[in-house]
């Protein structure tokens, strides 16, 4: 038998050994980690099957740490680095603070920007720090909203670009998230002064399209057919509040093509993400602005709410063009929450609305399945794990139900502060933020 020749043997090593690194990459950027506001697919689902049920301030618990000053921001997660943002209570300052997994140490505190004129009024409603950033390999992407963005290498803790020139005036503070695909960073400004979206190459921080929002409404129209009787003070008092909105755009799939399908005041529209161009809009009814939860996709359908009005859609997004009257395959009213974003496990929907009360109804066609109540406030987006939805209240407890055909109740588990963070997911172990800590909970061994 005729042996092979040290060239040819060398040839099939180095073939063998680049392959091997090639597969390693992608298992690096396709392993799950919770990368950005409600995890790696922005629907607030998670792959681990054995997160803890039971736990409190004390008991499975791995580690606690306090995090700074106020930040609403949720964590985030790659590797053995957790991500949170946080800022001044009087927004001079805004930091970005890494955790370490395994021990809970700090590893990175970075002020990332100083703020000379913060926007001080509605302190109560926000803080300067609640969109969540989005972190990948080697780099996190901070946004503050009109007071800035910025790259920062997670390793150095070097900040590698910042924007500080796209503005808006967010009223109550900012709270959009930013997301990735491809290179494309998006970032989402939907003030009382001006609305836009912007698309920003993510290696650069350069812009590669900004679309301003064409919406042409009349707030007096809106106060006047919902019976408001003292317009010009209410005009006065809360001017352009129709204009103002703090949602999660997210990147879809359709028949092949990617939309970026974005909630702002009063519309949601779908972009085209390479160019920016208007694919298709909704138009909200009535109090449709202040709108905070981020999109969904499934069964073909695009699933979102319209804000104050609450008010939850199906739209088909085969559209193109105004499409309020043509592709809303259904609406349901009841039930439907203002901020925390919808869940949807195979054919239900399940959500929590700012009361307590936990609404689970058929995604493809929004007919009710059951009603209950886990009580509380609720600002944070639910979370779904190995058959279980955790819920976060400002009350500081954290609910736990089956993600089932019938309201089943599985714990509550009560915290010394309050939760406006949604949660985070690392490997089996829940990542929880609240007021004033972080916490790691996950089962003893």
């Amino acid at each position: 038998m005729k042996r092979a020749s040290p060239t040819i043997l060398t040839l099939i090593s180095v073939g063998a050994f680049t392959l091997a690194c090639a597969l390693y990459a992608q298992n690096r950027t396709t392993e799950g980690y919770w990368n950005q506001f409600r995890g790696p697919n922005g629907d607030g689902k998670a792959t681990a099957t054995n997160l803890p049920i039971e736990f409190s301030e004390t008991e499975n618990v791995r580690w606690k740490v306090p995090i700074h000053d106020k930040g609403y921001s949720s964590p985030v997660v790659w590797g053995n680095q957790i991500w949170v943002t946080t800022a001044r209570e009087d927004g001079r300052e805004l930091f970005a603070i890494c955790v370490d997994l395994e021990s809970g140490d700090i590893l990175h505190d970075i002020k990332v920007f100083d703020v000379a004129e913060p926007q001080l009024e509605h302190g109560d409603l926000n803080s300067h720090a609640s969109p969540t950033p989005i972190v990948e390999e080697g780099r996190i992407y901070v946004h503050y909203g009109t007071y800035g963005t910025a790259c920062v290498d997670t390793k150095t803790g070097d900040k590698l670009w910042e924007r500080r020139d796209l503005n808006c005036d967010h009223r109550v503070r900012p709270a959009s998230s930013p997301i990735i695909d491809e290179d494309t960073l998006f970032l989402t400004f939907d003030g009382v002064d001006v609305q836009f979206i912007a698309a920003l190459d993510k290696n650069t921080g350069d812009t590669l399209w900004l679309q301003h929002r064409k919406v042409d409404s009349n707030f007096e129209d809106v106060l006047k057919a919902k019976g408001v009787k003292d317009i010009e003070e209410t005009k006065k008092e809360k001017p352009n509040d129709n204009r103002k909105s703090y949602a999660t755009p997210t990147i879809i799939t359709y028949q092949g093509k990617k939309q970026l399908v974005s909630p702002a005041a009063e519309v949601t529209i779908s972009y085209d993400p390479k160019t920016g161009d208007e694919l298709w809009r909704v138009r909200h009814e009535g109090w449709g602005w202040n709108v905070a939860c981020r999109p969904i996709f499934a069964h073909n359908l695009v699933y979102f709410t319209t804000g104050v009005e609450k008010l939850l859609l199906a739209v088909d997004p085969a559209g193109r063009g105004d499409v309020t009257d043509t592709h809303i395959v259904w609406s349901n009213r009841k039930g439907a929450p203002e901020i925390p974003s919808p869940l949807i496990v195979d054919d239900l929907m399940f959500m929590v609305n700012e009361g307590g009360v936990v609404s689970c109804v058929e995604a493809k066609n929004g007919n009710l399945v059951w009603k209950g109540r886990i009580g509380g406030n609720h600002w944070a987006s639910p979370l779904y794990a190995g058959g279980n939805i955790y819920f976060f209240s400002m009350e500081g407890r954290v609910s736990v139900i089956s993600a089932g055909h019938q309201f089943k109740l599985l714990a509550r588990n009560e915290f010394d502060n309050e939760f406006i963070a949604s949660g985070a997911v690392a490997g089996n172990a829940l990542i929880l933020r609240s007021e004033t800590h972080l916490y790691c909970i996950k089962d003893k061994p």
